[in-house]
């Protein structure tokens, strides 16, 4: 697939602080690609660029061919960019903020049946304000595909929402990607990259640290199971760390253990031979397999949201 998307030796500076440190990555047309990182990471700026709201300091970003700072007239027609509820204007009934940022593009949606496709048609003539924080993301989202975007940005959708309501756009998000378009994903939630992204990169303080698909990144972890288990007897256990590849042996309270492993049945199998040998008995043991989470702390040495 060609791609809708090419940064360049990205740098955006403010003063001393490089916000942006260098980026290169590409993202084909019709790939929901994800930028994972914490707060700070450099993951809004980056966006800004590329949707040619900010100039670069350094490299360059194009977007459909076109030079996201040069031709950032042109772009902004072809794009889709997800704005805050709070950005919008609270004396305004949905259906009129969306007639407004469809007066803007030369191309655009009926916005009537925009708010029945994210299930907000009822909702047409109240104001933002009156909406619940999942109804709220989905009109940020509706309005963003006003002009019918090739490629739509989402920065952070799903903050805030209970879970509920962060599956339901989900749910719509992937509708998004049926369609055809591009999607350009930032986000803290692990689990949601894993579910809705083709590629990921994760950044730490303006870098991209690592970017290929979920499952590959996974795959490279050197420990990629958590073995939980909990003994009903709290003395101490002899033994644990020569278990099969087991490494990080963790108490974690009276009789509960976390271990992480690279080789989970066999890890299990010792385990419960050894707890058979000491005569002590197991009241729960469970096994997680690697998720990003777990890539991201092996990569930087601290966890998304430390």
């Amino acid at each position: 697939m060609p791609d809708a998307i090419r940064v360049q030796n990205l740098v955006k500076r403010y003063g001393a602080l490089t916000a942006v440190d260098g980026l290169s990555f590409s993202v084909s047309s019709g790939e929901v690609f994800g930028i994972l990182g914490p707060n700070g990471a450099g993951k809004t700026t980056t966006l800004e660029i590329i949707e040619g709201i900010q100039k670069p300091t350094e490299g360059t970003a194009n977007v459909l061919n076109m030079d996201s700072h040069r031709d950032s007239k042109q772009v902004r027609e072809r794009i889709g960019v997800q704005l805050q509820a709070s950005a919008y204007f609270n004396y305004l009934k949905l259906r009129e903020i969306l007639e407004l940022f469809g007066r803007f593009y030369t191309k655009r949606l009926n916005h009537m049946e925009l708010l029945e496709t994210v299930g907000l048609s009822e909702k047409a003539d109240v104001t933002v304000g009156k909406l619940s924080g999942g109804q709220k993301q989905r009109f940020t989202i509706a309005a963003a595909l006003i002009n019918d975007p090739e490629v739509v940005f989402l920065d952070e959708p799903t903050t805030g929402l209970d879970p509920q309501a962060r599956r339901s756009l989900w749910g719509f998000i992937e509708q998004i990607r049926r369609e055809g378009r591009t999607i350009v994903l930032t986000t803290h939630y692990m689990e949601e990259a894993e579910l809705l992204c083709d590629r990921v990169a994760i950044m730490d303080n303006g870098k991209i640290v690592v970017e290929d698909t979920p499952k590959n990144l996974i795959r490279r972890l050197e420990m990629p199971y958590e073995i939980k288990f909990k003994v009903e007897s709290v003395a101490a256990i002899e033994g644990l760390e020569e278990l099969s590849g087991v490494r990080g042996v963790e108490a974690k309270g009276e009789g509960i253990y976390s271990m992480r492993s690279s080789d989970a049945s066999r890890s299990v199998t010792e385990l419960l031979a050894l707890m058979n040998s000491q005569k002590l008995s197991l009241s729960d043991l469970e096994v997680l397999p690697g998720n990003l989470e777990d890539v991201f702390l092996s990569l930087t040495g601290h966890r998304l949201r430390d």
